[in-house]
């Protein structure tokens, strides 16, 4: 499988951890470029950070427009019909993705996978199933996707995996509701979520971005 284009920053030369984090719809890989100097990670844990693009495809929502879409969303009701073939294809690639970061010398235990938004949902959708342990699994504004089938597909290895979640109480785009149902099914399914909303719409903020930086501090320290 091709491996996707990427955006790479690197906090130090040769690290020795990488976070690899995926977009939300209709944006691209340096939507996320900014944040890393502010994520404010120690000299003593380099940090590769790869942001993918993903590829463009036509999304039902925006009336058919092309754009860069982890998979088609045909609307944003709990009860609507998801792109299981589309999931699955972007959480093929992000697996990709993962293994060439292990083929360049990190251990698959020292690789974050996030994602914001769509990317969240891929980044659960993928990590939940990857054969490896990971570091963590982090979900930002985003849900959790292809629930019905995560006990049949879901791996031992990441299991106990933490995993962030973070939502903003007005989000208009991804209600808070259905990030926090998917918490609470995780949770419930016996996985290892943690959750954390603020007060802002479909956005990062700038509480949020310090508890990620200390939330990655923890796994790759």
């Amino acid at each position: 499988m091709e491996v996707l284009d990427s955006l790479e920053i690197e906090t130090q030369p040769n690290p020795t951890a990488s976070v690899v984090w995926l977009h939300g719809l209709g944006a691209d890989g340096f939507d996320f470029e900014p944040i890393v100097p502010e994520l404010r990670l120690p000299e003593t844990i380099p940090v590769r950070f790869v942001f993918p693009h993903a590829p463009e495809r036509s999304v039902t929502i925006n009336q058919g427009m092309r754009m860069r879409a982890w998979y088609d969303i045909t609307g944003f009701e709990l009860e609507r019909q998801e792109d299981d073939d589309g999931i699955r294809d972007s959480a093929q690639h992000v697996a990709g993705l993962i293994n060439r970061e292990h083929e360049r010398g990190i251990p698959f235990s020292r690789i974050v996978l996030a994602g914001f938004s769509q990317g969240g949902a891929v980044a659960l959708q993928a990590g939940l199933r990857f054969p490896q342990t990971l570091a963590g699994i982090m979900a930002l504004s985003s849900y959790l996707p292809l629930a019905d089938t995560l006990q049949a597909e879901a791996t031992d290895a990441n299991r106990t995996t933490p995993v962030f979640m973070a939502h903003g109480t007005l989000d208009p785009v991804v209600p808070m509701q259905m990030g926090k149902m998917s918490f609470d099914f995780l949770a419930r399914e016996g996985f290892n979520p943690s959750w954390k909303e603020y007060p802002m719409p479909h956005a990062i903020c700038p509480e949020e971005i310090q508890d990620i930086g200390v939330w990655l501090r923890s796994r790759l320290a």
